[in-house]
């Protein structure tokens, strides 16, 4: 990718942030939210092709009381992480609950595979 064309996308994310987190953020935290959750969109764009293969596989691994899944969830994503999680971040756009969209979002995180959560934190 061009440097213009970066230079674009990134003033576009940051004019987003201005417009959509104005007030609920002081201006130099925007990061502690944007940095974060575009890191998550990239992962779920990433995992979205086989999401329901690894949601598959889960299923499969539990009837089977396996324990150690890690592998085999791995090679169902086809990628180092995966998630099990039901939802990915369009489901979870169209939450209308307030508290329910937290509790969603929490189960989201939470079916990341063991580094997401460190990489994503950091």
């Amino acid at each position: 990718m061009d440097q213009p064309r970066l230079n674009w996308i990134a003033n576009f994310i940051w004019g987003i942030a201005d417009d959509v987190l104005r007030d609920l953020y002081v201006r130099g935290k925007y990061r502690d939210v944007i940095l974060p959750m575009t890191v998550l969109r990239r992962l779920d764009a990433v995992l979205e092709p086989t999401k329901q293969a690894v949601l598959d596989m889960k299923v499969s691994l539990d009837k089977a009381k396996i324990t150690n899944q890690d592998q085999a969830l791995r090679q169902a994503a086809g990628q180092a992480f995966y998630n099990t999680s039901k939802f990915t971040l369009r489901d979870l756009k169209a939450r209308a609950s307030q508290s329910q969209l937290k509790a969603d979002f929490e189960a989201y995180l939470d079916g990341f595979s063991g580094d997401v959560p460190i990489v994503v934190e950091n």
